[in-house]
């Protein structure tokens, strides 16, 4: 995808088009069911938090990441398999940054009802399914933060909710805009930017805000630059 980024286009086998395309739609796929798994780590630690270290153990989270890695591999390569038995006969020129769905469809001359019922199964179950787990989980988040009598506590026990919240809303934000509301080719292409490069790039960022040692050290850069730049 970076290459054809900085050499503006490039040509590549089908096969090579259909690998790059099932690791695109595997890891968006399993970035919403971790973003799912957080938010049921949230919901226990918050709404249960006498058994959190019962639940949410090192086996857990073995267990959970394994799972979900191998229900999107054997979803996503039906897919896959199904699109590499479509006949592309027209011109075979994709316009957009790599192999999306879309793009690849408007290019095969033959019928993609099958295609378009798979994903729409794969939409409710690895994409709606989650969405709906994450917000019956702050549902109840909401409910036991509003229980607490200090306005301090309050603020204290949401706050570690903050960055999972902002990552889930660009996330399903962007996805949302791009495969629910139809644009031009060009905004989606931008959109598709921003949710396959943009929100990676800043989750690293976001998650490390909420770190209290990494805080105290960008504070602590901060005034060294102020001090620096008064000299």
């Amino acid at each position: 995808m970076l290459h054809f980024v900085l050499y503006e286009g490039s040509s590549m086998s089908l096969i090579s088009c259909l690998t790059q395309f099932h690791c695109f739609i595997a890891t968006e796929s399993l970035e919403c069911l971790l973003l799912t798994l957080m938010s049921y780590d949230r919901y226990q630690a918050i709404c249960n938090p006498l058994h959190y270290t019962t639940v949410i153990d090192q086996m857990f989270c073995i267990k959970a990441i394994v799972l979900c890695w191998w229900v999107i591999f054997a979803m996503e390569l039906m897919v896959v398999l199904t699109m590499g038995h479509l006949d592309f006969c027209g011109p075979n020129i994709i316009d957009h940054f790599f192999c999306d769905l879309e793009p690849l469809l408007e290019l095969s001359c033959s019928d993609t009802f099958i295609i378009k019922m798979e994903t729409l199964f794969l939409v409710i179950v690895l994409a709606i399914c989650p969405l709906t787990v994450i917000i019956v989980s702050y549902v109840y988040i909401i409910i036991t933060v509003l229980k607490i009598p200090s306005v301090t506590g309050r603020q204290k026990t949401f706050s570690t909710c903050s960055a999972h919240l902002t990552v889930v809303s660009l996330y399903y934000g962007s996805l949302i805009t791009i495969y629910v509301f139809p644009r031009q080719q060009n905004a989606n292409t931008f959109l598709s930017l921003f949710y396959t490069v943009v929100t990676p790039l800043l989750n690293p960022m976001i998650y490390s805000l909420s770190n209290r040692d990494i805080k105290q050290a960008l504070k602590k850069l901060f005034k060294n630059i102020l001090h620096s730049l008064r000299f």
